[in-house]
């Protein structure tokens, strides 16, 4: 996977750490101790997913994405703090 220079997180920026989900909703952990929740209907992708699915996440490198490989797409950390596009695909994957 390539990983360009701008997606790194640095020690001094926020990571994903963990996700978490309610019935509608899904929450991503962040290193500072925040959580970050989306409703379920802006991910459609996620949405329809199995519970098992939802469960096979795993966090990219420096933590600056969760990742569904299962699902072939993710949540960047900056779209969640309004700092990219959020509903774009995670680049870098296939």
């Amino acid at each position: 996977m390539a990983t360009s220079a701008a997606r790194t997180v640095t020690a001094q920026q926020v990571a994903a750490a963990g996700v978490r989900f309610t019935e509608s909703m899904v929450y991503v952990v962040l290193t500072d101790g925040r959580e970050i929740g989306v409703p379920l209907a802006r991910l459609p992708w996620l949405a329809r997913a199995t519970p098992e699915q939802r469960a096979a996440w795993s966090i990219e490198p420096y933590g600056y994405a969760v990742w569904w490989e299962g699902l072939d797409d993710g949540i960047e950390v900056s779209h969640l703090l309004g700092t990219g596009k959020f509903g774009d695909p995670v680049q870098g994957r296939g």
